[in-house]
């Protein structure tokens, strides 16, 4: 039997969704973006889940995209609705993200409404170096949460940074020993879990509304510049 590449756990009002790759530090193919994305529309419609944490098994949170299959006009698609289906999640989603998070992994964190990383998480965005472009509506999320004049350099250089860096930078709420990653993210998920739903609810509604108001148009110029680039690459061929 197939080990599934997405974990799912329910307890004390959080599911927990955990990528499941751990052989390829969690890196993402069409599988694994199916499964995550019909996970996030059972945290929607459970009515006993009131928050959804995002984590990855093994030595990292997600690498990214899988270099070793080739993207898809259905790839896309599915990396862009599991960002949009986290944003627009009428429930707020915590990542607990450690180790490699890089590329559609790093843009999937930034669509969670608060993200604790631990000391040893790497983050990385290599996409300008690899001749694609990014997703998961991270042109709308970077620069709200660090600045455009950041949000270039992070994009245009791909330069590595650590937790720390990513914590100075408004990126993530709070860093965390490697050792108490779980501990800590739990804390987090359960204070959110004991507020009132519809309280929540309306709070990142309106907050989504007014700070990522341009989410939707970035997902669709992404996805329209990543088929440019893909169209260009063939013709090159």
């Amino acid at each position: 039997m197939t080990e599934p590449k997405i974990l799912v756990d329910v307890r004390d009002h959080i599911m927990r969704v955990s990528l499941n790759r751990p052989e390829k530090l969690n890196a993402i193919d069409n599988d694994l973006a199916r499964q995550l994305l019909e996970a996030v529309q059972r945290a929607e419609s459970d009515e006993q889940v009131r928050v959804l944490m995002l984590r990855g098994t093994g030595r990292a949170f997600c690498a990214g995209r899988d270099v070793g299959a080739a993207p898809t006009d259905e790839d896309l698609v599915l990396v862009q609705s599991v960002a949009s289906a986290l944003v627009q999640l009428p429930k707020p989603v915590v990542a607990a993200v450690h180790g490699w998070t890089v590329g559609a992994g790093f843009e999937w964190m930034l669509d969670a409404d608060l993200v604790i990383a631990a000391e040893n998480t790497r983050f990385k965005l290599p996409e300008a170096s690899l001749g694609v472009f990014v997703t998961g509506g991270l042109t709308a999320t970077l620069p709200s949460y660090a600045g455009l004049a950041r949000a270039k350099g992070i994009m245009l250089l791909g330069e590595e940074f650590s937790a720390a860096q990513a914590e100075a930078w408004g990126l993530v709420w709070r860093v965390a020993a490697d050792d108490e990653l779980d501990e800590v993210a739990s804390q987090v998920g359960n204070r959110l879990a004991s507020l009132d739903p519809v309280v929540v609810r309306g709070f990142k509604k309106v907050l989504n509304e007014v700070g990522l108001e341009s989410f939707g148009r970035a997902v669709a110029a992404e996805s329209a510049a990543q088929t440019s680039f893909t169209q260009r690459e063939a013709g090159e061929r």
